[in-house]
This record gives structure tokens, C-alpha cells and sequence, in this order.
């Protein structure tokens, strides 16, 4: 083949020059990144999660590294719906990427304030659903674990915006496909996953937790084999489009997701070990398709392989 391979990816409406973004939590609000990458290069960013007032988060510490992996407790810390719109936003705008806004509340009134807000914005191409955040009306649970309350959240959201909504699940459920169906059916666009997994690092010399909050959010290389699995099972029950995630630190890892279903990748902490990690994935994938003698990106989605 030697004709360059079309990178470009479909999330529903959603149109990807190139299937890596990187992903909230991880990446600020673009312009912490600036001075080390070109920005214009992703395919998207996902910003960090935006909450309707401002959030101090946790206190420290709040990050553990842990054999192949990095915990986290940062607690959502952000400054705000209205100076993300006013100071935040602008930045962003100058580049020739997509712009996904991760939303973050501890009740249904938030989600959908953030949402109507956000929707009256210019500059925004999709709305990512953060639904991993406690649920203060259902007594503490979170959003993400009950199919139930996540399919009335969605349609709700789905009432109040034109733009493409991306739900983001958490991997802290006995079956993710009960979790998928369930956001699909409320009306979400695109799924992201996964979310960190709970954990905790003890330090057995001080017989304390590592991080203030004890319990934490474990991402990095540790958790990408069940995130890979909970991407094929959902890709073999939804008809939506599947942002993967989890531990992706170079090509090889981002085309597991792919394989297993993903129609797009998100960086995560990766970045933090090497900022030039999205655009490296970037050239693997493209490497690949040359070397597969494939010319659409879209035809590597799915291809798992599985023998009789």
C-alpha cells in the first residue's frame, strides 16, 4: 500500500481528525500542555472534570505511585463553571482540535445546570459525562453503579443538548454491559472507558493509608487488561461508539482498545510520564496501518480476532 492511511474516526456526530485524545484528569485544561506538545496535532482533548462552583478536591496527599500504576484521590478539583467559560475556554479555542468538556455534580440539578450552560457556549464539541461522583439524593451511591439512575440522568441530558453526549463509566460494577445498555438506552452518543478502578496503598511503616482520602483511584499500565475486557464486552452490546482507555503508554496498548472495539483512545497518565505519549500513539497507529496494508482506520475497529 502506498497511499498515506485515513486516521479519521467517527463518534456518531462526532468527527476525529485522528482516533487519540487525551483524557480528562490528566491533560488540565490544555494550556498546562502547551510548551510540550502541539496541541493541534490530537485529535481531541478532554478537559479536567468542571463542576458548577468552584472545588478544593482532597487533601494531600493525593497521589501514591503503586507498582505499575498511579493512584489518585485529587477529589475533582477545578475552579468552576464560569471561570472554566471565561479564563479556561478561550485558550482552547485557538486550536484545531476538539474540545470535550468532562461535567461533574453530586446531584441531577448540577449535571443538567452544567449541561444547559454549556450547551449556550461557543467553541465546545461534545459534552463527557462524568458519572462517578457521589449521588447525594440516592444516599451516597454513585451515579455510575446503577443502571437505573443512570438511564434517567441521560435522558434528561438528552433533553436539554444538541451536542454529543459522551458517558463516562466507572469499571466498579459486577457487570459493565448492564451499565452500557443502560446509558445507551438514556440516549448517550459515545462511551468512555474506563474510569479509574478503587484501590488502596497502605505504607506499612506508618500503618497508614498513602493517600488523606484512604481509598483512591488507581490508573496506569495495572489496570489496561480489564479495561480492554470491559471494552470487547461493551462493544458486543451497544451500538455506540467506544472511547477506551486505561494504561495506554505506547501504540501497542492504544491498538489492544481498538481490536477489542474501541473506535477511539483517550492518554491518560502517560502524560505525566511522557507529554510526547499521544503524538507517539498517533504515528504507531498509522505505522500499523501501513504495515497491515489497511488504508481506513475504521477498518481496524473490532478486528479481534477469536478462535473457533
Amino acid at each position: 500500500m502506498n497511499t498515506i492511511p485515513n486516521l479519521t474516526t467517527n463518534l456518531g456526530k462526532l468527527k476525529l481528525k485522528n482516533p487519540v485524545l487525551v483524557a480528562s484528569g490528566t491533560f488540565g485544561y490544555g494550556e498546562e500542555y502547551a510548551e510540550l506538545i502541539d496541541l493541534n496535532k490530537l485529535g481531541g482533548i478532554i478537559t479536567k472534570a468542571v463542576t458548577l462552583k468552584p472545588k478544593e478536591g482532597n487533601p494531600p496527599p493525593r497521589l501514591a505511585e503503586t507498582p505499575s500504576g498511579l493512584l489518585n484521590a485529587i477529589g475533582l478539583q477545578n475552579p468552576g463553571i464560569e471561570v472554566f467559560i471565561q479564563e479556561k475556554l478561550p485558550f482552547l479555542r485557538k486550536f484545531d482540535t476538539k474540545i470535550i468538556v468532562n461535567i461533574a455534580g453530586e446531584e441531577e440539578k448540577e449535571y443538567l445546570q452544567l449541561t444547559e450552560r454549556l450547551s449556550r457556549t461557543k467553541g465546545i464539541d461534545a459534552l463527557e459525562v462524568n458519572i462517578s461522583c457521589p449521588n447525594v439524593e440516592k444516599g451516597g451511591l454513585a451515579f455510575g453503579t446503577d443502571p437505573e439512575v443512570i438511564y434517567s440522568l441521560i435522558k434528561e441530558l438528552r433533553k436539554t443538548t444538541d451536542l454529543p453526549l459522551i458517558v463516562k463509566l466507572t469499571p466498579n460494577v459486577a457487570d459493565i454491559r448492564e451499565i452500557a445498555k443502560a446509558a445507551e438506552e438514556g440516549g448517550a452518543d459515545i462511551l468512555s472507558l474506563i474510569n479509574t478502578v478503587l484501590a488502596i496503598a497502605i505504607d506499612v511503616d506508618a500503618q497508614r493509608p498513602k493517600l488523606s482520602n484512604t481509598v483512591g483511584g488507581l490508573s496506569g499500565p495495572a489496570i489496561r487488561p480489564i479495561a480492554v475486557r470491559m471494552v470487547w464486552e461493551t462493544f458486543q452490546t451497544v451500538n455506540i461508539p467506544i472511547i477506551g482507555m486505561g494504561g495506554i503508554m505506547k501504540p501497542e496498548d492504544a491498538l489492544e482498545f481498538i481490536l477489542a472495539g474501541a473506535s477511539a483512545v483517550a492518554i491518560g497518565t502517560a502524560n505525566f510520564v511522557d507529554p510526547q505519549t499521544p503524538l507517539k500513539v498517533i504515528e504507531g497507529i498509522r505505522e500499523y496501518l501501513i504495515k497491515k496494508r489497511i488504508d481506513n482506520f475504521k477498518g481496524l475497529i473490532g478486528g479481534l480476532k477469536i478462535p473457533e
